[in-house]
């Protein structure tokens, strides 16, 4: 049964403020923030606090009913599957499959590249079962922060959705700035040309943009004013987006030659998966259509539709377009920082280099807008589990939208962008995203098999063993990989390893199905998720790891002296209700 959180919310007898308020209640009405006193009581009390809410699990009528109550007003169902899978295209195809696929196919795999994008095709469309399921269950606006916190606990749900968040707002304002460059080339041929230089700033800060600034503030305005009003604009962009990719398509297949793809290997296996996990970035962007799911009219056929309709759409277009480039150009003669407008060139057609650089740019631009909508819901629901201010939680009454939440995303991104020049941003991008999808993947296992106070102890520790052999042996993959290792033994141990973990959980019984769509062949699927992700992660290199932790670190010191003792109180609070209810 789809719940129904306008009608739960509309029933909510408490009277109803002005939605521009400023009060220290608004934005800190817990009891460990009311005074002095008491946050030195809450601080005193850490590790107790920690020790509760380490393992603390939320749960999906909590999530979908009692969270939305914090923003006051309903979100509008207002999507169909329709409107998902447009905003998941305008979402997911943005100017990077113009850009890495030149890249990887000169120096990365060659021809192959192609199939580089069909594995992380795969891969993502796995992820994207897993996300359907859980927007299916649990349709709210947080997405995988709801997923994680329901599953694997707050703590969790709590580093993941800081990292992504981060991502989400770093990766918003390398899009205003790559904007601003693209429009600057077509005008100017001159990438810096609308940027302001400002000799006494440390280099690397020291080009403002207001171009930027400008666009990341258009496209999040126009996301404050209404999703279905986003949703036309992105649907009506992507179609001319289509028009472009069909173009590109078979024009490239019309001057293809066969000759081209041999050799069709040349950088080997192992070109090709190192390229698979860069020109992964071409395929996210989904999760945040995830975010949409409290805004669809019917959760339960829209969603899936929706997702696995696009992803797989995604990932024909792409491996066509790759294809079409390798056959139209030999690799070692493509142009890795501007391959489709090169290669008309090469065939007569310099003017068509226009139309490559309207369609990036077109693509920034929706990538922006849903990007807008589904980190401000994002935040939305961090912000109703209180681990950020509840202020940024309230939905406006007449557009239906979170002001508050999108206007934090986009005054960041916005200061960031205008400062900050690309390779400082493309710097910060850690794994975070493949983190989470594995995380999802993880907690959709957790899902089916462990249910409190109804899976015994014995399947329990089951599952956890068979859980632990498959990560440890998708790390092992990795790892071997990543080493240099090409034996055949390593691989056929840990590959022995990963199957005898996921045999042992399609073995033991599951205590939960779901109740109106699920991913099918659980656990091989999920478990094919995790380690397809786990090795993914291992090719992006130490750095990545390094920002991780070092930002997962920051995200600690918040925790531990704000978001800890917040959701504390709000869990507490909400136990003392249903006692009190539950003797009356």
């Amino acid at each position: 049964m789809e719940a129904q959180p306008q009608d739960s919310i509309s029933d909510d007898p408490t009277p109803r403020r002005s939605y521009w308020r400023w009060r220290k209640q608004d934005f800190f009405p817990e009891f460990s923030f009311q005074s002095l006193s008491s946050y030195k009581s809450a601080l005193s009390a850490t590790c107790p606090r920690l020790a509760d809410r380490l393992l603390a699990r939320s749960s999906d009528a909590y999530e979908i009913d009692a969270a939305r109550r914090e923003s006051e007003h309903p979100m509008r169902r207002c999507l169909t599957w329709w409107d998902l899978l447009w905003l998941s295209f305008g979402s997911v195809v943005g100017s990077g499959v113009f850009v890495i696929t030149g890249q990887e196919a000169r120096v990365g795999a060659g021809p192959a590249v192609v199939l580089s994008y069909a594995i992380s095709g795969v891969s993502a469309l796995l992820s994207v079962l897993c996300y359907a399921e859980f927007g299916v269950e649990i349709p709210v606006a947080g997405g995988s922060f709801s997923y994680l916190r329901v599953e694997l606990g707050d703590f969790i749900a709590f580093i993941a959705a800081g990292n992504i968040l981060l991502e989400a707002i770093v990766g918003a304002a390398g899009l205003g700035r790559s904007w601003s460059s693209y429009l600057a080339s077509i005008v100017k041929n001159d990438s810096d040309y609308f940027r302001i230089r400002v000799g006494s700033f440390a280099d690397g800060f020291n080009l403002l943009d207001p171009v930027a600034v400008a666009v990341l503030l258009v496209a999040n305005g126009i996301a404050m004013s209404g999703t279905k009003r986003t949703s036309w604009l992105n649907l009506i962009t992507s179609v001319v987006t289509v028009c472009v990719i069909v173009f590109i398509v078979a024009v490239g297949f019309t001057h293809s030659k066969t000759s081209n793809l041999v050799p069709f290997f040349p950088y080997g296996a192992k070109g090709v998966v190192q390229s698979a996990a860069v020109v992964y970035w071409s395929y996210t962007g989904f999760d945040m259509v995830a975010n949409m799911a409290e805004e669809t009219e019917k959760p339960a056929r829209d969603i899936p539709v929706g997702l696995v309709g696009s992803m797989s759409m995604i990932t024909v277009v792409y491996c066509l377009m790759a294809l079409a480039l390798t056959m139209m150009v030999k690799y070692t003669e493509i142009d890795p920082n501007a391959a489709y407008s090169v290669a008309f060139s090469q065939i007569g057609m310099k003017w068509a280099k226009y139309l490559v650089g309207i369609c990036a740019l077109k693509g920034m631009t929706t990538s922006l807008l849903v990007g807008s909508l589904g980190q401000a819901r994002y935040t939305t629901q961090i912000a109703r589990s209180h681990m950020i201010p509840p202020w940024f939680a309230l939905v406006h009454p007449k557009t239906g939208t979170p002001i508050n939440a999108t206007l934090l995303v986009t005054i960041l991104s916005a200061v960031i962008s205008f400062f900050t020049s690309l390779d400082v941003l493309s710097s910060v991008f850690s794994f975070a995203t493949l983190f989470i999808f594995m995380l999802v993947a993880v907690a959709l296992l957790v899902r089916r098999y462990y249910v409190k106070d109804v899976t015994p102890e014995s399947g329990l520790l089951k599952f956890l063993g068979f859980l632990f052999l498959i990560i440890a042996s998708s790390v092992g993959v990795s790892a071997l990989w990543n080493a240099g290792v090409r034996g055949w033994i390593g691989y056929a141990v840990t590959g022995v390893i990963w199957f005898i973990g996921t045999l042992g959980l399609a073995l033991i019984p599951k205590y939960r199905v779901p109740k109106v769509w699920g991913v099918p062949l659980v656990p091989w699927l999920p478990s094919f998720s995790i380690a397809m992700n786990l090795f993914l992660i291992g090719s992006l290199g130490y750095v990545a790891f390094l920002r991780f932790i070092v930002c997962t670190m920051v995200m600690l010191l918040y925790y531990v002296f704000v978001g800890l003792h917040a959701t504390y109180d709000v869990a507490h609070q909400h136990m003392e209700q249903a006692k009190f209810e539950g003797e009356s």
